[in-house]
């Protein structure tokens, strides 16, 4: 797991954000950096090389073999990849050939864009750029007897509960050919990926994005085999913004009662547009002691300026800003200490050290024999403690 520290100011500032993407990781991830967030990047797929797909070749010589009637065109990385792989295989042309010789269908622009790049020409293509709405398309046409090739988005998993599109037309009697364009695996090496479900279950992370659907079910997958899936859940439906390119990306989250966001547009630009509107909105800020603050995944921010804590530090003000204004037991703040330290004079060090680094030393209040509290301004504590009564 890398991270990336702002050089600058912007709307981001102090948040930081976790990515899941593959592709395109480093584009999306300059984006965020402009705006002043640091981000951690935690690769949560490997896409299986074209040219070395067994099963790809297979495929294409069976479309080669006896054209398709119909071919739907799902995604233009995924169209051009499989134009790509055939060209090195010495069968572009062959191929060309066969989907010629049928109607194509494209789900969206950049799969329109695909084809005509192919010098292909799509016969129809839908406005919203849903699978569901091509595939309605072709039942009211009428699909029995009809041999259909449909180049697919990735492997379906047990986390992905969308549509099963070939399933369907199968079921109408057509004769499906499943094109896997590009398929997805885990990581090779699951250490990154494992401290990011860490990242995200601990609190550290303020936002975690995700880009395709086979990311969230790498993830969830993972998190569940290592036995991380519900505090790493927890956090996702409480703290943590989970934000996603677009309704299919967010529909396994979904589906698990994770609350998600995504921008009106399902593109990288709109995405991160869309996380700068939405962190800072949600960031909650109390006056404690006399100053602004607000408790982000690794830092604080205190009137405007953000403070870089040690870990220790962090792990008391999250858990004093779990029940701001309350207290909050010297028992309880040990034992958020990583490490989990047996000394007794910890939690009064480290409360110490944070109120000297925080440079406001008044908002985390001593309240003797019982504990320490973030000592909030009267108004601030009585309209959390409203919110927390509706």
């Amino acid at each position: 797991m890398t991270s990336t520290v702002p050089s600058g100011g912007g709307e981001l500032r102090g948040f930081t954000i976790g990515i899941t993407a593959s592709r395109r990781a480093e584009e999306f991830a300059t984006l965020l950096t402009r705006r002043g967030a640091e981000v951690v990047h935690a690769p949560a797929i490997r896409i299986v090389p074209l040219a070395d797909d067994v099963e790809l070749a297979r495929v294409t010589d069976e479309v080669i073999a006896r054209p398709p009637d119909v071919t739907v065109a799902t995604t233009g990385i995924g169209f051009r990849g499989w134009m790509g792989a055939a060209e090195g295989w010495g069968r572009a042309e062959q191929l060309l050939g066969a989907l010629a010789a049928g109607r194509i269908l494209a789900r969206g622009p950049k799969a329109k864009g695909a084809v005509r790049a192919a010098d292909l020409r799509e016969e129809w293509s839908p406005d919203s750029e849903s699978s569901a709405e091509v595939l309605e398309h072709l039942m009211a046409e009428g699909v029995s007897g009809r041999r259909i090739a449909v180049q697919l988005h990735g492997e379906t998993t047990e986390w992905e509960p969308t549509p099963d599109f070939c399933a369907a037309l199968r079921s109408a009697g057509a004769d499906v050919i499943a094109v896997p364009v590009y398929r997805w695996t885990p990581p090779d090496d699951c250490g990154a990926l494992d401290r990011m479900i860490e990242a995200v279950s601990s609190g550290e992370l303020d936002a975690i994005s995700f880009t395709s659907a086979p990311a969230v079910a790498s993830l969830l997958g993972r998190a569940q085999e290592t036995g991380k899936l519900d505090p790493m859940l927890r956090a996702l439906r409480d703290r943590v913004l989970v934000a996603c390119v677009g309704s299919v990306t967010a529909a396994p989250l979904a589906a698990l009662g994770v609350p998600t966001t995504a921008p009106a547009r399902s593109r990288l630009g709109a995405l991160a547009r869309h996380i700068a509107e939405e962190l800072p909105r949600r960031a909650e800020q109390v006056r404690a002691g006399g100053h602004e603050l607000s408790v982000r995944g690794n830092c604080v921010v205190v009137d405007g300026e953000v403070k870089a804590l040690s870990p220790a530090a962090m792990a008391l003000v999250r858990r004093l800003a779990e029940r701001p204004g309350m207290v909050v037991s010297r028992a309880d703040l040990l034992a958020a200490l990583p490490g989990r330290s047996d000394d007794p004079h910890a939690v009064e060090t480290a409360i110490a050290r944070l109120r000297v680094h925080l440079g406001a030393p008044d908002a985390v209040q001593t309240v003797v024999k019982r504990g320490y509290r973030l000592a909030l301004d009267p108004a601030d504590y009585d309209r959390l403690l409203e919110a927390s009564r509706s």
